[in-house]
């Protein structure tokens, strides 16, 4: 039989999908892989699973449902964020990755404004995971501060496959854009570095065995 807790993913991943959700988006607000998503939409709650299905993808379901509700919170780990952001040099721009990786990337501007003492734009980051369509790739939103010529850190809430970190500093480095680090709430890869930027995480998640 589905667990409990795999019942209750698979519940609210259906409900996604027929809210006209992505399968890229029903993996961000889940805070699980694409791979992970699409099995979720295809499981039944509360029967046994068929054959090909039994073994879900190997992976950690992540909440952090009470840091995000409360902007006390939200700011205070925003500074922690900011403050390792800060060893790799100052920014002109803090890149956040839509959707959870934006409200970190507001509030770590503020932060660094006070703590460098220069002022530090926003700028907004959509993912092919949240197209449906494959071709192609992400995009950097016109609505906010261009990228060309300066120097960014990349925000995002967490790191489950490392394919849109890799997707988000190539479209950076192909408009002049120079990256100077990933900030990251939480790394579910353990990943250290993509090409020359360097990745840093509040809290990395292992698998043991």
């Amino acid at each position: 039989m589905v667990s409990e807790m795999n019942q209750e993913l698979i519940k609210k991943a259906q409900e996604l999908r027929s809210s006209g959700f992505t399968t890229g988006e029903i993996a961000d607000e889940l805070n699980v892989s694409k791979d992970t998503a699409r099995w979720l939409t295809l499981q039944s709650t509360g029967k046994k699973l068929e054959k090909d299905d039994e073994k879900a993808p190997i992976d950690f379901a992540i909440n952090w449902e009470s840091l995000g509700g409360s902007s006390a919170r939200l700011r205070y780990v925003s500074a922690a964020m900011a403050d390792m952001a800060l060893k790799h040099g100052t920014v002109d721009v803090v890149v956040g990755i839509a959707v959870s990786g934006v409200p970190f990337a507001t509030m770590m501007a503020d932060v660094m404004d006070v703590e460098s003492g220069l002022e530090t734009s926003i700028a907004v980051f959509h993912p092919i995971k949240h197209r449906k369509g494959k071709d192609g790739e992400g995009a950097i939103s016109s609505n906010f501060a261009p990228v060309n010529g300066k120097r960014v850190v990349i925000v995002d809430d967490v790191i489950t496959s490392g394919r849109t970190i890799t997707e988000v500093i190539k479209v950076l480095k192909e408009h002049g854009a120079v990256p100077t680090a990933v900030i990251v709430l939480i790394d579910k890869k353990g990943i250290s570095l993509v090409g020359d930027v360097p990745v840093e995480s509040l809290i990395q998640v292992k698998r043991l065995g």
